[in-house]
């Protein structure tokens, strides 16, 4: 069958979800975890994509970002998870498919959806049974939002910055965000192109 095409826009937020073939591991330790993340900040940097969520788990990675040129997130990821395949091969020996054909990505609306993505993306632990809480998971942008952690792949999530006056108020306002789960995301959003506000949906289709 033929790929769908993406919904790519220049100055769009999306939701990149990426895979192990046959969801296999592809991160063992906190080495891989680190190689990983040192390779996503040197990617983001080079295409000026803007990283405001992301969460590694330990077959697959979410991220949520913004994206100056549209062209600019398929060759980031191009080469991020190419460089990464890589380096496990040199170091474990790996041979065959690496990642699970091409990654995902879900354009996002630069409103409250932006938000409840990212809370989606940092409750991956939680739901998995892999932690109680997502503050106990270290790999995953939660603690930047919720405690104020300094994290060099984050670029604060713009609707986030509307949540209250000051940090602490903000990072209050997000705790509770995330434990309530307001307006959650629809049933299987995950197989749509787009996510957004009726009016957001229809002004896609007449671009």
């Amino acid at each position: 069958m033929p790929r769908t095409p993406r919904l790519v826009l220049d100055d769009g937020c999306y939701h990149v979800l990426t895979r192990g073939n046959n969801r296999a591991t592809v991160f063992h330790d906190q080495a891989d975890f680190q190689r990983y993340a040192q390779f996503l900040r040197e990617y983001v940097t080079e295409y000026n994509i803007r990283l405001y969520h992301y969460c590694f788990m330990s077959n697959h990675v979410h991220l949520v970002v913004e994206v100056s040129q549209g062209r600019g997130l398929s060759k980031a990821m191009h080469g991020l998870n190419l460089r990464y395949a890589l380096a496990y091969r040199k170091r474990y020996g790996h041979t065959g498919h690496f990642w699970q054909d091409r990654f995902k990505s879900l354009l996002i609306a630069k409103d409250n959806y932006l938000l409840q993505c990212g809370a989606y993306v940092e409750l991956n632990p939680v739901r998995a049974n892999m932690v109680a809480a997502p503050e106990a998971y270290p790999w995953s942008s939660y603690r930047v939002y919720a405690f104020g952690k300094d994290d060099p792949l984050v670029t604060p999530n713009p609707v986030y910055q509307t949540l209250a006056a000051t940090p602490v108020r903000r990072q209050a306002r997000y705790r509770q965000f995330i434990h309530d789960q307001v307006n959650p995301l629809p049933p299987n959003w995950l197989g749509y192109s787009a996510i957004g506000s009726t009016l957001y949906l229809q002004d896609l289709v007449n671009r």
